[in-house]
Order: structure tokens, then C-alpha cells, then sequence
């Protein structure tokens, strides 16, 4: 086994470790740093498969926007934090079943899949062939997505205005 694999593993237990305490924590800020610890993981991996900018922008985006914001969220709303919150559902024992089956079935399509032995290397810069994408064939879904993200972001500026009046 190469180090890159004993990482790998390492990197995949901490995803999972970090998945299943979002899932089984009851605190809600213990679920957050659980989120956290998934993703920087997932990150991990990314770097694995010499993916760099999907890892950045899965640190910059989930763990230091999406992560934080949730829990400065839980933070600072009095009623999650002056009561107890429960997240745990009485129907726990179906969906662990459900889960097991659903895995057990992941586990027979990997295991009886005959995967290639290797990828084609990718050739030049990543960043680059990203970048020329955005603005190539894809540049109008690419100018859709950021006017739709300028309209969300009015139309939160908006609702805001109007709540403190």
C-alpha cells in the first residue's frame, strides 16, 4: 500500500467520521464543526486527484462562507441556544436500515464494476482549461448563473430593507 493510498484512506475516514457526526451529534454546533471537518476532507481528497482549484474553492466556498455562516446563524439566534433543540427522529431505526441497504447496494455495484486501471493524464493547466470553458462554450450558461446570483443578491438586500422598517 503507497502512502498516497494510506492518505486517501485516512482523508475518506475523516469525510465519513465528519458525516456521520452530522448526522448522530446532538449539538447543533458540534454538528457544524462535523460539516466543517467533512469538508476539509473532501478538500483532502481533491488535492489527492491533483485537483487543486476544486480543493480551494471547496475550502473557500463550504468551509470558510457556508460553514461559518451557519454557525455564526446558530450563534446568534436566542431561541436555538436558551433551549434544547432535538434532531433526533423517532423513525431512526428505519432509516439506519434504509442506509445499510442503500450502502450494501453501493457496495455490489463497486465491487462487480470493472473499473479502468488508469486515467489519461490531463494535460496543461487545469486553471486554464477551466477559465477558457467559462468563457468559451459556456460563457452564456456561465453569465446566466452570475445574473441569477446578482438578482438573489438584490432581492436579499430588499427583503432585508423592508424587515427593519
Amino acid at each position: 500500500m503507497t502512502l498516497t493510498q494510506v492518505v486517501f484512506l485516512i482523508l475518506a475516514g475523516l469525510a465519513l467520521a465528519g458525516a456521520a457526526g452530522m448526522v448522530a451529534l446532538r449539538n447543533l454546533v458540534h454538528m457544524v464543526l462535523a460539516m466543517v471537518l467533512c469538508f476539509l476532507a473532501v478538500a483532502g481528497i481533491f488535492i489527492l486527484l491533483e485537483a487543486g482549484f476544486v480543493a480551494v474553492v471547496q475550502i473557500l466556498i463550504y468551509v470558510g462562507a457556508l460553514a461559518i455562516l451557519i454557525l455564526f446563524a446558530i450563534m446568534l439566534t436566542r431561541d436555538i441556544m436558551d433551549r434544547r433543540v432535538r434532531t433526533s427522529i423517532p423513525q431512526w431505526p428505519w432509516a439506519l436500515l434504509v442506509a445499510v441497504a442503500l450502502f450494501a447496494l453501493l457496495g455490489a455495484v463497486f465491487l462487480r464494476t470493472g473499473w479502468p486501471a488508469a486515467t489519461a493524464e490531463i494535460t496543461g493547466d487545469q486553471v486554464v482549461a477551466l477559465g477558457e470553458a467559462l468563457v468559451g462554450p459556456y460563457a452564456l450558461p456561465f453569465e446566466a448563473a452570475s445574473v441569477l446570483l446578482l438578482v438573489a443578491m438584490i432581492g436579499a438586500i430588499v427583503v432585508a430593507r423592508e424587515a427593519r422598517r
